[in-house]
């Protein structure tokens, strides 16, 4: 385990792949030693987004330069990375087209740091005036934009001891499930509120192949402490796929905080990094490597036993 400082408000966490002791075993020096040279950093940021795009990107920017330093091939940011609205209607006024100079600084960050970037959740300019899409967006080491993922499940929630969110009131909801191809592996792209609906991760592994599976978040302090870290180790475990999730931390305004505790995972579910504080601005960093993917997938092997959509639908009750 290794704890650096980069600055005064931005450290992370580093480390090597998670083996369970069982599969550890099975494995001889050579292959260990293949996983080792094999494995690929990536990185997972944390902040606190506020209705100011312009300092936002500040941050933003500071990551990426940090993170590619670090050697993370991916950096991945949290839902409403670039701006989180202090007033109702705020984020439908601020929303553009992905062509647009938003994200194009963001493409210009990728491209200048040579460093892929999974801009979890953007507000791309929607079907009509009063409506944006909020958009997963990759873009690749060169800054160009190669997959984008609309949320499909929106939060439209009464939170116990907490406010009412209605994110349809302002979200047109996607319906695409979207994986894709990177230096790290095929990544499963989702967004916040969509970690609560399994179905989804299965599709990702079983019928589109997703190895590592993308969770960026603005989860609410109160379904944060009560659920955030078990439902994405319970996505890795049944999934077996890696895990990245990035999250926002803090108070964004006076009607806003969200919990942080951005966190990367393994196939066998053990969280192999995390920031040291919940709250802070910073990223974490693991390297990970498709091999134990491999390993875990092929010991339990629930790809090959995992009954089909016919079966449960013919099955007595």
């Amino acid at each position: 385990m290794l704890s650096l400082s980069l600055n005064p408000i931005t450290r992370f966490k580093s480390h090597t792949p998670s083996i369970p002791l069982s599969l550890r075993a099975s494995l001889s020096g050579a292959a260990e030693s293949i996983m080792a040279t094999n494995s690929v950093r990536v990185a997972a940021a944390q902040m606190t987004s506020i209705n100011d795009l312009a300092a936002n990107f500040t941050t933003c920017s500071r990551l990426v330069k940090e993170a590619a330093l670090a050697g993370a091939k991916l950096l991945c940011f949290p839902e409403a990375f670039s701006f989180v609205g202090a007033k109702d209607g705020d984020s439908v006024r601020v929303a553009e087209p992905l062509d647009g100079p938003i994200m194009e600084k963001y493409c210009s960050l990728a491209r200048d740091s040579s460093i892929w970037l999974s801009l979890g959740g953007f507000q791309e300019k929607g079907p009509d005036p009063e409506h944006l899409f909020n958009t997963h967006v990759i873009v690749d080491d060169t800054g160009k934009i190669i997959s984008t993922y609309k949320k499909i499940h929106l939060f439209d929630v009464d939170v116990p001891g907490g406010r009412v969110y209605k994110e349809s009131s302002f979200t047109e909801a996607g319906k695409d499930i979207v994986a894709v191809d990177s230096p790290i592996g095929r990544l499963g792209l989702s967004v916040c509120y969509d970690l609560r609906f399994p179905e989804l991760y299965q599709l990702l592994r079983f019928q589109h192949g997703a190895q590592v599976l993308l969770v960026p978040a603005a989860f609410t302090k109160v379904t944060g402490d009560a659920h955030w870290e078990i439902l994405l180790r319970a996505r890795a475990i049944e999934s077996q796929c890696y895990v990245i999730a990035a999250a926002q931390a803090g108070i964004h305004n006076e009607k806003r905080e969200s919990y942080g505790d951005t966190l990367i995972i393994d196939p066998w579910g053990t969280v192999v990094s995390r920031l040291p504080d919940r709250s802070s601005t910073g990223f974490a960093v693991a390297d990970i490597d498709l091999s134990l993917v491999d390993s875990v997938r092929e010991k339990m092997p629930i790809a090959k036993q995992r009954k089909p959509i016919d079966f449960w639908k013919a099955a007595s009750l």
